[in-house]
Order: structure tokens, then sequence, then C-alpha cells
């Protein structure tokens, strides 16, 4: 007879599944009250998915990340195991920026930046696959999808980034100085 998880590793997975989607859903918000004010209104290429996708594809990506969390933590020794350590903090790491991306792109509506800090999160998810694969196979075959997404995202976010330039503020024009002389241009 099979061993049957208990009760709490139920909860521990659960808990390592929520998590990330915890991020999610409030950056979805954040989204959704840019959506038609800002994002409606830029250009894009032509391989921009329909806005329903996202929702969805985030789900499963942060629940599959989640439940490789909880295998490295698992097998790695938890939190104060050698081999666990580098491993979540890699995790840690790239769940950051993951979350950092909407709020400089939809909430201060940085295009760069978030192209910036995706180039980040693909390199550290990068380096948290790979250090999970060396803890648990599954757990880094999980970052599969997700590095793929994220390459596709940045070349989304690259594309949008070159189709809406940022408008150049005019320079101020120079105040005379305080010898009651203006300055020669």
């Amino acid at each position: 007879m099979a061993d049957r998880p208990c009760a709490g590793n139920i909860l521990r997975i659960a808990g390592a599944v929520i998590l990330p989607n915890l991020g999610g859903i409030y950056n979805g918000r954040l989204t959704r009250k840019h959506l038609e004010s800002w994002y409606s209104k830029l250009k894009f290429p032509s391989f921009k998915p329909p806005n329903a996708v996202f929702a969805p594809m985030w789900i499963s990506l942060y629940a599959g990340m989640g439940y490789g969390s909880y295998l490295v933590w698992r097998d790695g020794g938890g939190f104060s195991g050698e081999a666990a350590r580098l491993p979540l903090i890699a995790y840690g790491t790239q769940l950051a920026l993951n979350w950092a991306w909407t709020p400089i792109f939809f909430g201060q509506h940085n295009i760069k930046g978030g192209l910036i800090d995706i180039v980040a999160l693909t390199g550290a998810a990068g380096i948290c696959g790979v250090l999970f694969y060396k803890v648990n196979k599954t757990a880094g075959l999980l970052f599969v999808p997700y590095l793929a997404w994220l390459g596709f995202a940045t070349a989304l976010n690259y594309s949008i980034w070159k189709l809406n330039p940022e408008e150049k503020k005019p320079l101020e024009e120079e105040k005379p100085s305080g010898s009651g002389h203006a300055k020669a241009n």
C-alpha cells in the first residue's frame, strides 16, 4: 500500500501553491485598474494574446512554481536544510522580481522599467530552476513552462517598449541667475 500524504503535507503543499498566487491576486487588481485607462491605449505587436489569457496562465505558473518550492523544501531539509537554502533564496528573489513587475509596468506606467525587471526576473528564474533541479528534478522541470512564458513576456514587453517610445519632456528654460544676468545660449 502506498503512503498517503498526511494532512500536514497537504497543508504545506496548499500553502506553497497559494503563496505565489497571493501576489498574483494583488497584481491582478492593480492591472485591472490600469487596463482601460492606460494599457488599452498602447500600441501592441501582432503576437500579443488576448488579455483573458494572462490570468489563467499566471495562476497555473504560480501553482507550478509553488509546488516546486514545496518539493525543494521537502527534499532539501526545509528552510534550515543545506540543500534547500540557496534554491529557496533564489526562489524568493525571483518571486520578488515577479511581483515587482506589475507595480512598475502598470502602476508606474514604466514600460522600460518593466523590461529591466523582467530581464532580471528571467535570469533569476533560470538560476532558480537549475538550483531546484539539483534538489528535485520535478521541481526544476516545473520551471520550464515558466521560463518559456517569461521569454515570451520579455519579447512582448520589449515590443511594447519599442512601439511606445517615451515622450521627451521639454527642458525647462534656464532661469536668470541671482546676479540679474541671463545665461547666454
